[in-house]
C-alpha cells in the first residue's frame, strides 16, 4: 500500500498543479476522424481488403500531419516505417455449410448462420468433412487444476463433437471456485475452443446463450460467419479444432430432449465439479464445407514522440483500427459493418491523444501510438506486436488501450474493461476523482471484458496494462440513461451494420474520458515511476522476471 500512495502522490501531483494547463481533447476533431473511418467508402476496415489500405493510409497521414515519428519496422537504413507487418493466416467457408444432425430416423437441419455459426477452419485445410460424429456435452469445457476441475474425466473426444456451455461454471450461481460473476479466461470461448484441441475433439459447439455470452445471435452469427484471420502457427491443430462454431440454446435443448437428457438439469450438474461428461445418445454430427486459406500480410500502425530524457523507456496507447468489413446483410439488405463506435472512435482517440502530446514539452519518456489490426479476429495485431515487440516490453512502462468509447455524452464516473489488479487503475481513479469524477468497476465481470481488448496481449506477458471504458452515470440523465443507451447499442449495433457514425452524436463525454487518459499517460511520461501489477495479480510474477531493467 505504502509503495501505491508513494506511486500515486508522484504521478498525480505534478499533474494536479496544471490540469488547467492539460490540453483540451476536441469533440469536433473526434467526430471527424470517425465519419471517415466508418464511412462506407473504408468497407467496415476488415484486414487485407481495399478498406485496410484506406484505413492504414488515412491513420499514417494523421500521424505525419500531427508530427509524430514513424516507430514501425526497422529499415535497412536504420529508419523506422509507420508500419509494422503482421503476417496473418487467412481463412474463408468457400461455398455452403451443410450441417445436420441425426437422431434415429430424425434429421435436423442446422442453417448456417440461423441455427449453427461455424467459423472457417483455420487449420490449414481446404476442406472439412465430418460425418455422423457423435455428440458428448462437456458442461463449462473447463480443464483447471489449480481449483482442482476437470469438465473432461479422461473421456476420449477423437472424432467427437464437444458441446459447452458458455461463460464459468459460477456465472448462473454467483458463488464458487472460479471467482462468483466475474469471468475468468476459462469462460471465454478462444480458451474453451483451445482446450477442445487439447482434448483431441474434432470439433466444439458452444451453446450460446444471451446473458452469460454478454452478447445476442446477431453478434455471434456475424463474427462466426466472417472471414477469419489467425497468426501464422507451425501446428495450428494444437490450438485449434477441426470444427468450431456456436448452436442456439433451443436448438441445443432440443437435441438434448430428443436425445432424452434434460439440458437444464446438466447445466446445473455442470456448475459441481463432480460433473461427468454425458453422450447424447443416438445423436450424430456431420458437417461438409470448402475452405480458402492462404498467408496476408496486415499493418499495425507505430508512431511516437521521442522522449527527451529516456528515449528508450515506452508508454504506449493503443487501439485497434480494424471491423469486421462486408458481411452478411441486415434486415435493411446494409452488408458494411462500419464499426463507428467499435473501433473507430478508438483510433480517433489516439490521434488526438498524439495530438495532445505535440503540443506540449517534449515528455521524459517517450509515448508510443499504436493502431492494431485484428482485434476482431482475436486480438492478433497486439499478440503479434506483444509476441513481437517493436520496443521492449521490460522497458515499456504500461499499455493504456481505448475500445468503445460512449457516444451519449459526459458521464459522472468512468470506468475499465474488466478490473486489473493494477496500478495503472489507481491511478485512473485518482485522475477522476482530481476531476471530480468517480470510478466505477466494471459493471458486467461476467462478460470477461479484461480478456477481450488489445491490452490483454500485454498483460499477459506482464506489461500493465488496462482499457479505458466510459461511465454510464450520464450528467443528463443519470445511470437509466447511461445503461439505456449502453443496452441500445449492445443490442441493436454492436458488430451489426448500424455501428455507423451519427452527426448528433455528444462526444464531449469522450473528451472527458480521452483527457483523463491523457493524464495519467503524461503523468508516467514526466516520472520515474515504473507501475506494478498488484499482490494476487496472475500477471505479477511475470513483471517480476524483467524488474532487473527497470531502474
Amino acid at each position: 500500500m505504502k509503495r501505491l500512495l508513494l506511486a500515486t502522490a508522484l504521478i498525480v501531483a505534478p499533474m494536479l498543479a496544471h490540469a488547467a494547463d492539460a490540453p483540451k481533447i476536441d469533440p469536433a476533431r473526434l467526430s471527424a476522424h470517425i465519419k471517415v473511418l466508418a464511412s462506407d467508402d473504408f468497407e467496415g476496415r476488415g484486414p487485407a481488403t481495399e478498406g485496410e489500405k484506406k484505413a492504414v493510409a488515412y491513420i499514417v497521414d494523421q500521424m505525419k500531419a500531427i508530427g509524430l515519428t514513424p516507430a514501425g519496422d526497422l529499415q535497412k537504413n536504420g529508419t523506422r516505417a509507420w508500419t509494422q507487418d503482421v503476417p496473418l493466416g487467412k481463412f474463408e467457408i468457400q461455398g455452403p455449410v451443410a450441417a445436420h444432425v441425426m437422431i434415429g430416423n430424425d434429421h435436423i437441419t442446422l442453417a448456417q448462420g440461423e441455427q449453427v455459426s461455424i467459423r472457417a477452419a483455420m487449420t490449414n485445410v481446404d476442406a472439412v468433412a465430418i460425418k455422423d460424429a457423435p455428440l458428448v456435452f462437456v458442461g463449462y469445457g473447463v480443464k483447471a487444476p489449480e481449483r482442482n476441475w476437470d469438465d473432461f474425466k479422461g473421456v476420449d473426444l477423437k472424432g467427437k463433437i464437444a458441446v459447452v456451455l458458455i461463460n464459468d461454471p459460477d456465472f448462473e450461481t454467483g458463488t464458487g471456485d472460479f471467482g462468483g460473476k466475474a469471468m475468468t479466461y476459462y469462460g471465454r470461448w478462444t480458451y474453451k475452443y483451445e482446450e477442445a484441441a487439447r482434448q483431441g475433439a474434432i470439433g466444439m459447439l458452444i451453446v450460446h446463450e444471451t446473458a452469460p455470452a454478454s452478447y445476442g445471435w446477431a453478434t455471434v452469427k456475424n463474427s462466426n460467419t466472417n472471414v477469419m484471420f489467425d497468426i501464422v502457427r507451425k501446428e495450428p491443430a494444437k490450438q485449434h479444432p477441426s470444427m468450431e462454431g456456436w448452436i442456439q440454446r433451443d436448438v441445443a435443448v432440443d437435441l438434448f430432449r430428443k436425445s432424452g437428457l434434460d439440458f437444464d438439469a446438466l447445466k446445473k450438474q455442470a456448475q459441481t465439479r463432480d460433473f461427468k461428461p454425458v453422450e447424447l445418445t443416438g445423436a450424430r454430427f456431420s458437417a461438409d464445407y470448402k475452405v480458402k486459406h492462404e498467408v496476408i500480410v496486415s499493418k499495425n500502425i507505430a508512431g511516437v514522440v521521442k522522449g527527451s530524457v529516456h528515449p528508450d523507456e515506452y508508454v504506449v496507447y493503443s487501439g485497434h483500427w480494424d471491423h469486421l468489413g462486408v458481411g452478411l446483410p441486415d434486415a435493411k439488405g446494409d452488408r458494411i459493418y462500419n464499426g463507428a463506435v467499435d473501433n473507430a472512435d478508438g483510433i480517433a482517440a489516439l490521434l488526438e491523444l498524439g495530438r495532445a502530446f505535440k503540443s506540449q514539452p517534449a515528455p521524459q519518456r517517450s509515448v508510443l501510438f499504436l493502431a492494431v489490426t485484428a482485434e476482431e479476429k482475436g486480438l492478433l495485431g497486439s499478440e503479434y506486436y506483444a509476441a513481437n515487440p517493436l520496443y521492449p516490453l521490460s522497458k515499456t512502462v504500461g499499455d493504456l488501450n481505448i475500445d468503445a468509447l460512449s457516444a451519449a455524452g459526459p458521464a459522472k464516473d468512468i470506468t475499465t474493461s474488466g478490473d486489473g489488479k493494477v496500478d495503472l487503475q489507481d491511478l485512473l481513479v485518482a485522475k477522476a476523482k482530481a476531476h471530480g469524477r468517480y470510478f466505477t468497476p466494471d459493471p458486467l465481470p461476467q462478460a470477461g471484458h479484461f480478456y477481450r481488448s488489445d491490452h490483454f496481449p500485454f498483460a499477459k506477458r506482464g506489461v500493465p496494462a488496462i482499457s479505458v471504458g466510459s461511465g454510464n452515470d450520464l450528467i443528463n440523465g443519470g445511470k437509466e440513461a447511461g445503461e439505456k443507451a449502453e443496452e441500445d447499442y449492445v443490442n441493436n449495433r454492436y458488430h451489426q451494420p448500424a455501428d455507423e457514425w451519427k452527426a448528433d452524436w455528444d462526444l464531449s463525454g469522450q473528451a472527458m474520458d480521452i483527457g483523463l487518459f491523457y493524464e495519467v499517460g503524461a503523468d508516467l511520461a514526466n516520472s520515474r515511476v515504473w507501475p506494478e501489477w498488484q499482490a494476487g495479480s496472475e500477471f505479477k510474477a511475470l513483471r517480476d522476471k524483467s524488474k532487473a531493467d527497470r531502474k
